[in-house]
């Protein structure tokens, strides 16, 4: 083994495979209110100048009064609530394929073959009882809805799937009520949903959990769907919001962030008390910080590569990681470019 070489040419699918979300609304008061879609509409609005300005500027009175009376005009997406309205629906599906360790590109048999034992001797000790709990209660908080949980008076999850021809319905009617810090929090309804999503991966049975998330978020009240990328710098519209068949609606990258922001695991976490997504670098854009660097030898490349090529399993809590990262999904060869 010692003469193993990592794969140039290595890739792993997915084993969580996440739908979009769409975005409904209703009226939490009356339950005979139809149920409608959350459509997005158009803003032209005219801004004031509230960016930090140069020192040449912001120290000479004329200079910055001619600055601020310049209007910031802007075109803008926008998405809310009906006036009769009050509750956001959001609902998706999600997948959950078989996990092997089984790469679906591998260019060195030797390598897969190595890999492969690695991955069933990891799944005879530890199975995916861990991982899976940890997914279940980020599907069960609503941590998926981002901006929108933060802003909603009270969340109820539903998740439904059908096993072997049985309707299984797991309900959690405050999700807000579920801990984002940790993972400490159960109850019957979550660990049947951990079951489902450990049987998924363990291939005992074919799982697709269907789930489906009310916020009371208040009458007319904004919404958050996904925020598009505007590459076409040309574009009149500073802004773009996500919808398919022109109703509101979530990436299924954004929503697989939060289910797999599961890392408890990272050097920093006793300091930070925070989980992080699962990521080979502890990458977190939205803080510009990678919390696992390679120099401290904890990001995933440094412990994958010790544990399959010197077969130098690290601890424990680092095993869970490295696995979470393959369930994730990407592109692990080492190509040899420099």
């Amino acid at each position: 083994m010692s003469n193993l070489k990592t794969a140039s040419v290595l890739a792993f699918e997915r084993n969580l495979d996440i739908s979009d979300a769409f975005f409904s609304q209703s009226n939490s008061a009356d339950d005979k209110k139809q149920i409608l879609p959350v459509t997005i509409s158009e803003k032209s609005v005219r801004g004031t100048i509230s960016n930090r300005l140069k020192n040449a500027i912001a120290n000479d009175p004329a200079k910055l009064d001619a600055e601020i009376e310049k209007a910031n005009l802007q075109k803008v997406d926008a998405a809310a609530l009906h006036e009769d309205c009050d509750t956001l629906i959001a609902s998706w599906s999600c997948k959950v394929l078989p996990f092997t360790g089984k790469p679906n590109v591998c260019n060195d048999r030797d390598y897969q073959k190595a890999l492969e034992q690695t991955v069933q001797a990891y799944l005879s000790d530890h199975g995916v009882s861990e991982l899976a709990k940890r997914y279940a209660t980020n599907i069960a908080n609503a941590r998926w809805l981002w901006r929108n949980r933060v802003g909603a008076e009270k969340i109820s999850v539903t998740v439904k799937c059908k096993v072997d021809g049985e309707q299984k319905v797991m309900q959690f009617d405050d999700a807000k009520a579920i801990t984002l810090k940790n993972f400490d929090y159960t109850n019957d309804h979550l660990t049947a949903l951990a079951s489902l999503i450990e049987q998924g991966l363990s291939d005992k049975a074919f799982v697709i959990l269907y789930i489906e998330a009310k916020a009371v978020m208040g009458y007319g009240q904004e919404v958050y769907p996904s925020q598009e990328l505007v590459l076409d710098t040309g574009k009149t519209k500073s802004k773009e919001l996500y919808k398919i068949n022109d109703k509101a609606g979530m990436h299924s990258q954004k929503i697989g962030n939060a289910i797999r922001t599961i890392d408890t695991w990272y050097p920093d976490f006793e300091e930070n008390q925070f989980p992080i997504a699962i990521e080979p670098y502890g990458a977190v854009t939205t803080m510009g910080t990678a919390f696992r660097q390679p120099k401290q030898k904890m990001d995933f490349y440094s412990l994958f590569d010790k544990w399959v090529l010197k077969a130098e399993a690290p601890e424990v809590e680092q095993q869970h990681y490295v696995m979470s990262v393959l369930i994730r999904g990407g592109v692990f060869g080492e190509s040899g470019k420099e």
